[in-house]
């Protein structure tokens, strides 16, 4: 076989990969369960709604841009704020539910759903004022519509519109975990009398998506990652970031606890919510990252690592994770340094 035809049939099977996998994506929220769970995570609804419908000043007689609509919640708290017409997108079929619930709220002459990719569908409007989306997915960026958002943006935001929210921060803690990490990690070590070592180095490279005690946090939380919606580009989702870790007590460190914060700097009132351990569940949990090694750990010692993201090659909705860590110590048995590789997906 002549190495064009290699070449095409390569890119042919990628594209058809990419391909499933977005619909597999897009399939995920046609199902009811998902958006039950999403309406009922009140930390999520409430601080959108307050964003929205605290601000009438900012939606009035505007016209906003609902990025993955989903239910059309948002778009419906934007009309409730004053909003001269919203444009709901989204790929789903919850799109006609949704088009129903609008109806039966009265909203269908104000609100205006439309299905298929944001980059794809013919606008009602050539300029929008504001754009809304919950675009946000486990640590932030897994499976997140951010491409989507910032794609709309750059072509249907009028100049000095606005974006809700426009801001988000990950931040990364050290965590003491070592019975859940035996029970998740070690368990494979001797499974009825058998070494299922291969499975357990699957299971450290894949991320766990749990609540975690705050109890358990170890360290000060430092960000690793901030991102203003008005200036982001997708260059700016596959990122590296060196940070160090400041021991709040002496303990053990098994793993790393990400979350995220997000804000509404818009607002009249500045509006935040925060996924992370210290505060309400919501249903973006926290990630946690398990270390191939348990660190010993005194008060005041810092952690020197450092973190690389980037978007999966053959799904750009999945991420490949890097994270190296080094702990000196005057002690030299409780010196650590390792690289760990992970994938979400």
């Amino acid at each position: 076989m002549s190495g064009d035809k290699m070449d095409i049939e390569t890119a042919e099977q990628r594209l058809k990969a990419l391909e499933n996998s977005e619909q597999h994506y897009f399939n995920s929220y046609n199902h009811h369960g998902i958006h039950e769970e999403m309406l009922k995570d009140e930390v999520r609804t409430r601080s959108y709604m307050n964003a929205i419908v605290q601000n009438k000043h900012l939606f009035k007689d505007k016209v906003v841009l609902d990025v993955g609509c989903g239910t059309a919640i948002l778009s419906m708290f934007a009309v409730k704020a004053g909003a001269k017409h919203v444009i709901g997108v989204d790929m789903s079929t919850i799109i006609f539910k949704a088009r129903e619930i609008v109806e039966v709220n009265g909203m269908s002459d104000k609100i205006t759903l439309i299905q298929g990719k944001m980059e794809e569908i013919d606008m009602p409007f050539p300029k929008v004022d504001i754009i809304i989306s919950e675009w946000m997915g486990y640590f932030l960026l897994y499976e997140s519509m951010l491409d989507t958002v910032l794609y709309a943006r750059d072509k249907y935001l009028a100049k000095d519109g606005l974006i809700f929210p426009d801001k988000a921060t990950i931040f990364v803690a050290g965590i003491e975990d070592g019975e859940y990490k035996e029970e998740k990690i070690g368990f494979w070590d001797n499974v009825y009398g058998f070494n299922y070592s291969p499975l357990k180095l699957t299971a450290l490279s894949e991320p766990l998506v749990d609540t975690v005690d705050m109890k358990a946090v170890v360290t000060d939380p430092t960000p690793v990652l901030t991102l203003d919606l008005y200036k982001c580009t997708t260059a700016d989702l596959a990122f590296s970031c060196p940070f160090d870790l400041t021991a709040r007590r002496d303990d053990f460190i098994h793993a790393l606890v990400a979350w995220f914060d997000i804000e509404f700097t818009a607002c009249h009132k500045p509006i935040r919510f925060s996924t992370g351990p210290h505060t309400k569940y919501t249903h973006w949990k926290q990630t946690v990252f398990y270390l191939k090694d348990m660190l010993t750990v005194q008060q005041g010692e810092k952690i020197e690592c450092s973190l690389h993201n980037r978007p999966n090659e053959k799904n750009k909705r999945d991420l490949d994770i890097k994270i190296q860590y080094r702990l000196e110590t005057q002690d030299s048995t409780r010196q650590a340094e390792g690289t760990c590789l992970y994938k979400m997906c």
